[in-house]
């Protein structure tokens, strides 16, 4: 999904004060995982993922995949957090 730089821009000051609601850790993607971003991006549609292990090179790489396979947009990456979107099929958050 192509989102505009206007778009992200919104989007990044909504997620500043959410907190995480995935949790990567040492064994990475798993079935389980990927199950669950599907349900909170559901649910949310915009998220918090932290990506607790890992160099900067790694957790890019992890973010990509999640948004691969989930069909989401980065919206941007901080340190260990990656802020994932991805409007629901029946969308909860109005953006202007």
């Amino acid at each position: 999904m192509i989102v505009s730089k206007a778009r992200i821009r919104q989007l990044r000051t909504m997620a500043h004060g959410l907190n995480p609601v995935l949790r990567l850790g040492e064994k990475g993607l798993t079935e389980n995982v990927l199950a669950e971003l599907e349900l909170v991006l559901e649910q949310h549609e915009l998220i918090k993922v932290s990506i607790a292990n890992g160099d900067k090179d790694q957790r890019k790489a992890l973010t990509a995949a999640l948004c691969q396979h989930s069909g989401a947009t980065l919206v941007q990456i901080i340190g260990k957090i990656s802020i994932l979107y991805r409007p629901a099929q029946q969308p909860k958050m109005i953006l202007l």
